[in-house]
């Protein structure tokens, strides 16, 4: 079980000072010029082809603003990737004849779904490991001993609960919108549940230290303000409790 010595409370305030010290590049001009001239395409596909009822909902979902928190932000990418590749299937394309510009565009559209798919695989492999990896970590602070071990098949045994949950609703043949409403709500409830343990108190939080071994302030303080990152919750946030002054560990 690791020292909890010099470690602090991780708030949104030292989470910013910390990554002041390493502020992203900006964003290239040819983002945002690409951007708009995608949305004069898909503005021109439209006039075109009226969208169905579904296809409304897709735009709708498109036009709003992208969500603030990066957790989300990283859900939904995933989510309209999905839609993205679904629609990219051969089913879905235009009737084409052998004329080189129907060969030309069942190539790029064959390319664009290899690249959202490659995409989304990255994605998903980036939030596993970085998931692991925080759990890992905080596990360095829990006692090597059988309570260690019970949190570890705890977690284990409510992510196959969830993914058995998910499969379901995939066989009731539901839309990749459900789907992600699902998962997103599996997050929710997540949060909560550390929400629960960092704002316990009396009898139930002096069981929960017996138990599991919890240091009574900083690790708790840590477990809440890390979000879900300790029931699996996918986000990739540096260890910077351990004041680290050499970025982010790789």
């Amino acid at each position: 079980m690791a020292s909890t010595e010099g470690l602090v409370p991780i708030t949104r305030n030292f989470l910013a000072s910390y990554y002041d010290k390493y502020p992203a590049p900006p964003l290239s001009d040819d983002v945002s010029r690409l951007s708009s001239q995608i949305r004069s395409l898909a503005n021109d596909l439209l006039l075109d082809s009226p969208p169905s009822q579904e296809e409304s909902l897709l735009i709708e979902e498109a036009d709003r603003q992208p969500p603030h928190k990066i957790d989300e932000n990283m859900w939904k990418n995933r989510e309209h990737m999905e839609e993205i590749i679904f629609l990219l299937k051969r089913s879905h394309w235009p009737a084409t004849s052998s004329a080189p510009e129907d060969v030309e565009l069942a190539n790029v559209l064959g390319k664009l779904s290899e690249k959202f798919e490659k995409t989304l695989n990255t994605l998903k492999s980036f939030q596993a490991v970085n998931s692991d990896r925080i759990f890992n970590t905080v596990m360095t602070y829990m006692p090597q001993d059988f309570r260690g071990a019970l949190i570890r098949q705890q977690r284990e045994r409510s992510e196959r609960n969830k993914q058995a949950e998910v499969d379901a609703l995939v066989n009731s043949g539901a839309s990749i919108r459900d789907r992600y409403s699902l998962m997103w709500k599996q997050q929710m409830d997540r949060r909560r549940q550390l929400a629960q343990l960092g704002s316990a108190t009396g009898v139930y939080k002096t069981l929960v230290k017996y138990l599991v071994g919890v240091p009574q302030v900083d690790i708790l303080d840590l477990f809440f303000l890390g979000f879900d990152l300790f029931f699996g919750f996918i986000r990739p946030i540096c260890s910077s409790f351990q004041s680290s002054e050499s970025g982010c560990p790789q």
